[in-house]
């Protein structure tokens, strides 16, 4: 989320409650004030008696403050004493509150993605508060495949982020966590997401928003719209998005054609299950259009899919600009800037980021465009999700919070314990990992990520122009001087690495050391929001220096690689000097601590990949625009991701060593699955190959079923090697044979159990039929096949066959 065309720079006083801010685009220094809460408050609620006596206001006379009325109707009591002018003015993402009613000014943007962040205006960083704990990269985090984990984070993160609300120095609101799909290896912006799989986005999207916005003891409401937030969350980017700028097409401009089955299937997936499993209180729309229309403008998407179909308890926002961009970029329908405002908000967009809907909507009202309801609807939205996180009335639990619950020693070892699981070993020749100190006393680490630190904390954290920084940096070089001696050498002047002068220090460097540690990689130089991938290779000289660094080796040489998106190092795979290779993705500003703990086993990697890696010719088969996950004939394209590319890969999807051996034992399972019928429900038809028989009955709508049956699977896992370790359980199931044009297998459901050496687990899973065995045809249905499925667990070290049939 970037503002693409102004944006303010503003720095707050909260002693004198003053706010100065230069305008990048008019070039003008304004002054406010009355600072926009957060950043000027000097209270932690609104609906405050000593508040609104100093402010020489009858706060009795307000029924929006009055604790015993139901939020609904104090949000309408609110909106209703502002006049039209005074509504419109607070429906930027910087409100301007209404000074008459009490009302303070409010920063809606403030961003969590991975730990609280210096961007977006609404979280001021200073000499009060100067850090904030920087937890691993998101791709990294999904790789640990452990749920408890990520809602783990999100409660850390939450907590902080109360805290520094209480100080005055972040909103309530954050616009976070990204739950695209990392549907191409080329997307920019994989570091921020949870992989390719829509179940393991969408799973991991509910359990970070419950971790940021469950208040203990409230998570069963009954009415969701009252529930209590610790702070708001919000899911983003709503829809098919994943195209920043690939060859000139750019995501202000591009129109991602969808089917509606892979809209069902894989778009949707995670933003249904974000809303309905985590009860997200916001979503925000994306700058592209979707088969035509702006997702910000569609109707259809955020008026019927998020609030009648899966009854979002919150508000929409856009991206920033998104409308404007409408006008200035998609030239939606020739629309004037009044049009735009009027579309977004009849479609349900409630919150504009950005001056449209400020600057618009008075005319668009006096032009008969869109009607005053229509701002009132959105208002009450926005204010409802307010009261829900004590902006009104406080929250008792978290009053006392403050400069000593950011950056404890908690958060700094949960951060570098999320790196840890999420590292993934690929390959481990010999084994020749891990290391001990006693033989491998002196180590040559080398690579432009050998000293890396702002690199590793990725984006959407603490960008260096702006103050603010991670509670402290551990680089790859501080990691490993615990273990041994260092020698370090860069081996090159960036991460392009365009230039082989700094090769022969690195190769000299090898040369005497007892093991070399190449880190190396891409950063936010090469795959970044705006900034798309245009290959899966190792940039510039790095691949030389690999090659020449591990030739040269005295010892045995281990390849580290941060990056977010998969690149092709067959080279390295092959390579018998290589002796292991590490993924560490971004791994946060505790980072070279984790790595050198797993290098040193200390901790027994187990994390697993989020993505496909592919290999480098895969990019040259179709383009970054064709939005198609299933393969393409007409067109020669291959198809995306684990569910429909059945082609070599460098790693598959799921792939992950470990220093121990497990053996799997299947325990129980429900070998068939009966599904009840209802009266009037009637078959679906489907299509099947020309050599199958098609049953009778091939399928029913999921929404004709009451689907009220589970498939029960247990597992005996046992760690049959000599030392302790996490295994992550993956399952998945299979569609019966000669079904057309769905998936090869799909994911249904992972656990992450720790076993002592020589110990066993039983590991028990139950899946509900409809969800863990439908399918989506090719209209978009939802639907539950007739015959023999199949689960499967892991690569195949254990399977059995589940078969389906109908009754009345």
């Amino acid at each position: 989320m970037t503002k693409i065309l102004s944006f303010l720079l503003c720095l707050s006083f909260n002693i004198t409650s003053f706010v100065i801010c230069i305008d990048e685009k008019e070039k003008v220094l304004k002054i406010s004030t009355d600072a926009a809460t957060p950043t000027g408050s000097d209270f932690t609620y609104i609906c405050d008696p000593v508040r609104y006596a100093k402010l020489k206001l009858d706060m009795k006379s307000f029924a929006f403050c009055d604790s015993k009325l139901p939020y609904n109707v104090r949000a309408k009591d609110l909106v209703d004493q502002m006049t039209l002018a005074e509504k419109i003015a607070q429906l930027g993402n910087n409100a301007d509150g209404v000074a008459r009613l009490g009302l303070p000014k409010y920063e809606w943007w403030s961003e969590a993605l991975h730990g609280l962040s210096n961007v977006g205006p609404g979280t001021v960083f200073d000499n009060l508060v100067p850090h904030a704990t920087s937890f691993p990269t998101v791709i990294l985090t999904a790789a640990s495949f452990n749920e408890k984990l990520w809602r783990e984070i999100g409660q850390v993160v939450s907590i902080e982020a109360r805290a520094m609300y209480n100080l005055g120095r972040s909103g309530l609101t954050f616009w976070s966590p990204t739950i695209n799909v990392a549907r191409d290896p080329r997307w920019g912006r994989i570091t921020e997401t949870p992989g390719e799989d829509p179940f393991v986005v969408g799973t991991y999207a509910s359990n970070y928003v419950r971790g940021l916005q469950d208040v203990a003891g409230t998570e069963h409401y009954k009415d969701l719209n009252t529930r209590p937030l610790k702070v708001a969350a919000c899911c983003k980017h709503f829809a098919a998005y994943d195209v920043d700028n690939w060859h000139g097409v750019d995501r202000y401009h591009f129109d991602a054609r969808v089917t509606e089955q892979d809209l069902e299937e894989s778009f949707l997936q995670p933003f249904e299950m974000c809303v309905k499993d985590g009860d997200a209180s916001s979503v925000m729309c994306s700058y592209n259009r979707v088969n035509r229309i702006p997702s910000c403008a569609d109707p259809k998407l955020l008026r019927e899919t998020l609030r009648q179909e899966w009854n979002l308890h919150g508000y929409i926002v856009a991206d920033c600009d998104s409308v404007e961009v409408m006008v200035t970029g998609h030239k939606f329908l020739n629309d004037s800037n009044e049009d735009a405002v009027a579309q977004t908000l009849k479609a349900g967009l409630d919150l504009d980021c950005g001056a449209y809907y400020p600057k618009y909507l008075g005319n668009a009202v006096n032009q008969g465009k869109v009607r005053e309801s229509n701002i009132d609807e959105a208002l009450q939205n926005l204010y409802i999700v307010l009261l829900r996180a004590g902006y009104f009335d406080g929250l008792p639990a978290y009053k006392a919070l403050g400069k000593k619950d950011i950056c404890t020693n908690r958060s700094i070892e949960l951060a570098t314990q999320v790196a840890r699981e999420g590292i993934t070993l690929l390959k481990n020749d010999g084994p020749t990992l891990p290391l001990n100190t006693a033989t491998f006393k002196t180590l040559a680490v080398v690579g432009p990520h050998a000293n890396s630190t702002v690199a590793m904390i990725g984006n959407y954290a603490f960008d260096p122009r702006n103050p603010g920084s991670p509670c402290r940096y551990t680089s790859p070089i501080d990691g490993f001087s615990t273990y041994g001696k260092v020698n370090y050498a860069a081996g090159c002047g960036d991460f392009k690495c365009k230039d082989a002068s700094l090769i022969p220090p690195a190769v000299e460097a090898a040369k005497t050391a007892d093991a070399t540690i190449i880190v190396t990689g891409l950063d936010l130089s090469i795959e970044a929001e705006g900034l798309d991938r245009l290959d899966l290779l190792l940039p510039g000289k790095q691949t030389d220096l690999i090659n020449q660094v591990a030739a040269a080796a005295k010892g045995p040489v281990i390849l580290v690689l941060m990056t977010a998106g998969g690149v092709d190092i067959s080279f390295a795979k092959t390579n018998p000097k290589i002796k292991a290779i590490l993924w560490v993705g971004y791994p946060g500003a505790e980072g070279g601590r984790a790595i050198a703990d797993v290098v040193f086993g200390q901790y027994n990697p187990a994390g697993r990949l989020p993505i496909t890696w592919y290999q480098a010719d895969y990019i040259n088969k179709l383009p970054l625009t064709s939005m198609q996950f299933r393969p393409d004939d007409s067109q020669g394209y291959p198809g995306r991701t684990y569910k429909f590319f059945n082609g070599p890969t460098v790693f598959p999807f799921g792939f992950g060593l470990s220093y121990t051996k497990f053996n799997y034992t299947l325990n129980a399972t429900v070998p068939s699955l009966p599904a009840k019928l209802q009266r009037f429900t009637h078959c679906h038809d489907l299509n099947y190959m020309a050599n199958k028989t098609k049953p009778t009955c091939p399928a029913i709508l999921v929404s004709d079923l009451q689907c009220g049956e589970y498939i029960e699977l247990t597992l005996v896992v046992q760690n049959v090697g000599g030392k302790v370790g996490s295994e992550v359980v993956l399952v998945y199931s299979k569609p019966p044979d000669g079904i057309t044009g769905t998936f090869l297998n799909q994911l249904i459901g992972f656990q992450r159990v720790y076993i002592a050496a020589g110990a066993s687990q039983e590991v028990k899973f139950v899946f509900n039929g409809c969800k863990s065995l439908g399918i989506v045809d090719n209209a978009g249905n939802n639907i539950l096949p007739f015959g023999g499925h199949t689960i499967i667990v892991r690569d195949g070290v254990a399977s059995f066959p589940v078969q389906v049939t109908f009754h009345n």
